[in-house]
């Protein structure tokens, strides 16, 4: 007998249909209903609610295999899908995170054909990989944001058995694996939730309604968000998620939900007996995310640092538009390198107030902010959805990768970066309802018209060709330049691992020097100086010692380096500086 059960509330009655047999559900005072049927393990079933004939998947559904509208299907894994029993796990902090898209990493677009890549990330030596949402939305592809029943994987992808496959792969190469969840709202396509139950709040975000966290009971949302949070990392061996814009969870209780996950999350860590981690993705540059629970924060391993993505990008690429307008100078670079977040308390001409809040850089180290020369977001939410390299040279994007790998933070590289890429990666999507699919492509025409874009440049999202443009073309990575910056992302990363100076993790023992009209900066960590040009001609900087690796061809003299334009060289000193 297998018993079946769902939470609706809200229906005065729901019976089951499993392969077409209807059967009714016996209520309990809790909003819970629950039966017990014989039937095959591979059955197709979902809820009928009230008078209402339709077949509504399960909200807590393991398997969609005919997509978010189809009925839902039981799974579990193989008792021999496991072969990472050796896999003892590992910290994010200090690491290197590989951020990529299941549907564009490769020309398949597969768990399975992103095994066949694993190698290439081991040789490059990222810690982790950092997997865009893989619940299941509706469509073929997307970025996965609009996802709608979230205990499910996107069938496309592989579904539940193909992500075992992949993650047990990741841990039997030493790769640790995270996940990108989203909480904070849910897809416009297949969102069954408030017909069962109040999952939504009259309140509203950019991309919907918000999720029920404090009103008229939401105990019962809160808990299938952690439930879900945790079978990640408890079903699917997961070592940690990225929780996605956690500034739209509303939530007015005592214990914030991300205070409730994070102890939760710890639990589980000390169950398993392996290390599990937070990444809150969040633009309010609030300290208390990443500060400790005993000492009045929420306890999340890390957050997203978008201050540092801005200021080494605005002073590399002169970029100043929109949220970029505070930023751009070297100043503003090393204060950011140095504090962690630029606003901080400060004015933001963007926002039009002040923003953010100090970090203790005494107390929490900066492997709990995360540093990147881009992301998805960086990318794929500029209007064309053009890459850096795209834009910049060679020699800029070496310079990027320097202040990002050179620094004290946790760093994150995203998909194709390591070799300067040139696919864009552009927003698309693959709604199959007409008026949808016409609105999604018609809003992000018109959201970039309204900042002076001319609407025909924009990409429809719905054309297939804007998502096979968005995959990876991996047969660059050993030509010309793309080689030698992947030579040279694949030497930092080494750097990182193998110089204890550049695994210290406090801001206080750093400094920096820096030039504004000869646009040239230095981070001295310990005995090693990571010395760039950012600008166009051969500069001489105040330092001086034995090269240990570099872009461009350094002149080291007696007193003083020459680095010719967009350049950057790392070099090892006779005696430390002072911190």
């Amino acid at each position: 007998m297998t018993e079946f059960s769902v939470w609706a509330p809200l229906p005065d009655r729901v019976r089951l249909d499993v392969d077409g047999t209807l059967l009714d559900m016996t209520p309990s005072a809790d909003g819970w209903w629950r039966t017990e049927v014989s039937c095959r393990d591979n059955a197709r079933y979902g809820f009928v609610l009230d008078d209402d004939e339709t077949v509504l998947p399960d909200p807590r559904s393991a398997r969609q295999p005919d997509g978010v509208h189809g009925r839902s299907q039981p799974w579990r894994p193989a008792p021999d899908a496991w072969t990472d029993a050796g896999w003892a796990g590992r910290s994010i902090c200090g690491a290197v995170i590989y951020e990529l898209h299941t549907g564009t990493f490769t020309p398949e677009g597969t768990f399975d054909a992103a095994i066949d890549k694993l190698d290439h990330l081991v040789e490059l030596g990222v810690d982790f990989v950092e997997l865009m949402p893989v619940n299941a939305f509706n469509g073929t592809h997307g970025w996965g944001y609009d996802g709608v029943l979230w205990y499910a994987v996107h069938e496309p992808y592989g579904g539940p058995d193909g992500l075992i496959r992949l993650i047990d792969a990741c841990h039997n190469r030493g790769l640790g694996v995270l996940i990108d969840t989203v909480f904070n709202h849910l897809g416009p396509s297949g969102n069954y939730l408030p017909r069962f139950g109040p999952y939504l709040s009259a309140g509203h975000n950019p991309w919907g309604s918000s999720i029920n966290l404090s009103d008229a009971d939401a105990d019962e949302v809160r808990t299938y968000v952690i439930d879900c949070a945790l079978r990640w990392m408890r079903d699917f061996h997961a070592d940690g998620l990225r929780l996605d814009a956690v500034h739209a969870l509303v939530d007015t209780t005592a214990i914030h939900i991300l205070e409730e996950l994070a102890a939760e999350t710890d639990a589980l860590a000390e169950e398993l007996g392996r290390p599990l981690s937070l990444i809150a993705e969040s633009d309010l540059n609030d300290p208390r995310l990443i500060t400790p629970r005993d000492r009045g924060g929420y306890g999340l391993t890390a957050q997203w640092d978008d201050d540092i993505h801005h200021a080494i990008h605005t002073a590399v690429s002169g970029e100043r538009q929109g949220y970029y307008a505070d930023f751009g100078s070297l100043a503003t670079l090393a204060h950011t390198l140095k504090h962690g977040y630029f606003h901080a308390g400060t004015y933001s001409s963007f926002r039009h107030r002040r923003h953010g809040r100090p970090l203790d850089t005494t107390t929490i180290p900066a492997t709990r902010l995360l540093a990147y020369t881009v992301t998805h977001d960086q990318v794929g939410n500029r209007a064309v959805g053009d890459r850096p390299s795209q834009r910049l040279t060679s020699g800029q994007l070496a310079v990027k990768a320097a202040l990002a790998l050179g620094s004290p933070y946790t760093a994150m590289l995203f998909m194709g970066e390591e070799w300067g890429s040139s696919s864009p990666f552009q927003f698309f999507s693959s709604h199959p309802e007409p008026e949808l699919a016409r609105a999604t492509a018609e809003g992000r025409k018109a959201e970039f018209a309204e900042h002076g874009w001319d609407a025909d440049e924009i990409p429809d999202p719905q054309d297939p060709q804007t998502f096979l443009r968005s995959k990876l073309n991996w047969s660059e990575v050993a030509e010309g330049d793309h080689d030698r910056l992947h030579r040279t992302y694949r030497r930092l990363i080494a750097l990182r691992r193998n110089e204890p100076d550049l695994g210290d993790p406090w801001l206080d023992h750093m400094s920096i020097d820096f030039d504004e009209q000869q646009r040239w900066i230095i981070l001295h960590r310990g005995s090693l100086s990571i010395a760039c040009n950012l600008g166009t001609g051969t500069v001489s900087v105040p330092v001086t010692g034995e090269v240990v690796t570099a872009w461009g061809e350094p002149d080291v003299g007696t007193d003083t380096t020459a680095l010719p334009g967009h350049s950057f060289a790392i070099l090892r000193r006779d005696a430390a500086l002072p911190g």
